[in-house]
């Protein structure tokens, strides 16, 4: 009996560490290939750093093998943006897509020219609050998220990520009048700026106008969410709300998927589209 044990015992010895040394030879087969995936992408003209990529499904050689796998992920963050300002800096965001499960004619390694035949593309591009406020040329702009009315709080990691697409609360400071203070070496912002001035809180609508993130202050933020309250002349009230409102030039997006709303997206505002099926170059992400 003992020796039987002892026999079994090395069996299942054996046959875990087969089962990690399997483990291991295809999770270093899917780091490598996450690794190409990226570096392909990276040949788009207008991609500035390797993307991270995650490949979905396992094992992982059994769908390169194949060619067949079941998704993928892909952030392509400091890609540079259209329109802003010369004089505020340059302005980046981040261009992501989440790709259905997708074929491809070599999945033993993937180079740029590989063409993708896709199920689906959910695409976004995401600007964060220094960037939009080099549009909008409010310094110290912020972006929150309110949550829903039974939610105390939201935008943060204890709330989880929430998106809404009317309601945002854009904080930030213009001059008095609002016309004033627009020239970009001395923004109201500033503390050396010696002008009249105000930072106020105020709720905008996000929506896609013409294929353009739309951004339309709606009226002053009183809520429960953190927010500035502060006295604006009646006189300028709707100049204030003005200085919050903009069209921003057409943004990229990921192979040209068209979007189809807009949203925040805790701190920061997002172009969101989908499409169906599709055949895609890495190269042209």
């Amino acid at each position: 009996m003992p020796r039987i044990r002892k026999v079994l015992v090395i069996g299942v010895v054996a046959a875990l560490a087969a089962a990690g040394v399997a483990l291991g030879v295809d999770v270093g087969a899917a780091v490598r290939g996450e690794h190409q995936f990226s570096r392909a992408l990276a040949q788009s003209p207008r991609v500035t750093f390797d993307p991270e990529v995650t490949i979905a499904g396992f094992p992982f050689t059994s769908q390169s093998s194949a060619g067949h796998f079941d998704g993928a992920t892909i952030a392509a963050r400091g890609v540079e943006l259209p329109g802003c300002p010369p004089a505020r800096g340059v302005c980046r965001g981040e261009l992501g897509a989440s790709l259905g499960p997708f074929d491809v004619a070599d999945g033993s390694g993937f180079s740029a020219s590989d063409v993708l035949h896709t199920s689906s593309i959910s695409a976004y591009t995401r600007l964060d609050a220094v960037t939009l406020a080099r549009y909008l040329r409010i310094v110290d702009l912020t972006v929150s998220t309110p949550g829903p009315d039974d939610t105390a709080g939201a935008g943060g990691p204890q709330d989880g990520i929430v998106s809404r697409e009317s309601g945002v609360v854009l904080t930030g400071t213009v001059a008095l009048p609002p016309g004033d203070g627009l020239d970009p070496a001395d923004p109201p912002s500033a503390s050396s700026y010696d002008g009249p001035k105000v930072r106020v809180s105020v709720s905008v609508d996000l929506s896609v106008v013409d294929g353009a993130l739309d951004i339309r202050a709606t009226g002053f933020y009183t809520g429960p969410e953190r927010h500035v309250d502060a006295e604006v002349p009646a006189e300028v009230r709707a100049a204030v709300l003005d200085r919050f409102s903009l069209t921003l030039p057409r943004l990229p997006m990921a192979w040209d998927v068209e979007p189809d709303r807009a949203e925040s997206f805790g701190g920061d505002v997002q172009l969101v589209g989908d499409s169906g099926p599709a055949s895609v170059r890495l190269d042209r992400f």
